[in-house]
């Protein structure tokens, strides 16, 4: 799940795990995450889960509570966004977002490995490749750019990917299939050549997903 990092002048004071459905950020005591500053109300703000998305309400605090610099009453966090109490910054992260950085597809060509780089002389790397993908599973492929032919597996309830602040786009495991979002980005991405209209499309075997100039094709195993 996500995490927040809690900082003032730019020094990081705390980092705080968001397990509870319910999360409360204030100047009292009794608050999960407590600070300590004139400026924060008793109860100022409260972190609420639901599945695997983070919602932040202000509690009808005396200096009110922003996102990334604009007064919130109630918001969906992303990726990345910074909450500002007081002279307090607290940056959002999700695990997501961080693992994108590292596995995900639209890196430079040096840090792509080859397609079969675990094989062996005997290609006995293939099959517990194979054994890894679970019936009902669901994976990305890439079609352009330096990544091309990559196969991500999507193991996760919610994947991240595209170009953190350029474009960014979500897939997400839901009970009766997988959905595609847009997260970040003034452009939208595109489904099958199409741009997305709304907040969310499912995903069907074989669409062509295209964010940050690559195109991805969504496979259902």
């Amino acid at each position: 799940m996500g995490k927040l990092v809690v900082s003032l002048d730019g020094v990081v004071i705390k980092e705080v795990q968001i397990t509870k459905d319910k999360t409360t950020l204030g100047r009292r005591p009794y608050n999960d995450i407590v600070i300590d500053n004139l400026a924060v109300s008793g109860e100022h703000a409260v972190l609420q889960m639901v599945g695997a998305d983070v919602f932040i309400e202000d509690l009808n605090s005396t200096n009110g509570t922003y996102i990334n610099g604009k007064a919130i009453k109630k918001q969906l966090l992303a990726h990345n966004d910074t909450v500002e109490i007081g002279k307090y910054k607290i940056k959002y992260l999700t695990e997501d977002g961080a693992d994108y950085e590292k596995t995900m597809v639209m890196r430079p060509a040096a840090s792509v490995p080859p397609p079969f780089a675990s094989a062996g002389p005997t290609r006995s790397g293939h099959a517990p490749m194979a054994a890894s993908v679970p019936s009902g599973s669901a994976s990305i492929k890439v079609l352009n750019g330096a990544a091309a032919g990559r196969e991500v597996l999507l193991t996760k309830v919610v994947t991240t990917v595209g170009k953190p602040g350029v474009q960014v786009a979500s897939i997400t495991r839901r009970p009766n299939g997988y959905a595609f979002s847009h997260v970040e980005g003034v452009s939208r991405p595109s489904v099958n050549g199409v741009p997305l209209a709304g907040d969310s499309v499912p995903l069907r075997n074989g669409d062509v997903i295209e964010l940050a100039g690559t195109a991805m094709q969504f496979i259902h195993h």
